[in-house]
């Protein structure tokens, strides 16, 4: 399942500032950035209880705010993108 993931953590203190990092740890290790809070994410119904257990660890419920978008389709049908893109499609032929 294709998803986005967008989040925005109160980094005024410094363990907001933690949070932040970790956020982002864990939203590279199941996607890719997209934009400086925005990942565009392709995991299975495992991968996705997995990757939403580790950022409902790490956000805080008060303070943060985490948005997940089912992107049903497929990116290649719901995302349209201007200026700068940067993702890289690796279900697709890489050249190096």
């Amino acid at each position: 399942m294709d998803m986005l993931v967008t989040y925005d953590v109160n980094t005024l203190t410094k363990e907001g500032r933690s949070r932040l990092r970790k956020v982002a740890k864990v939203c590279t290790s199941f996607g890719q950035r997209v934009q400086y809070s925005v990942f565009e994410v392709t995991v299975n119904a495992v991968q996705r209880e997995r990757m939403m257990e580790k950022l409902l660890a790490v956000v805080s419920q008060t303070e943060d705010s985490l948005r997940i978008y089912h992107l049903y389709g497929g990116r290649e049908k719901v995302v349209e993108s201007y200026g700068r893109d940067s993702y890289v499609d690796f279900e697709g032929t890489l050249m190096i």
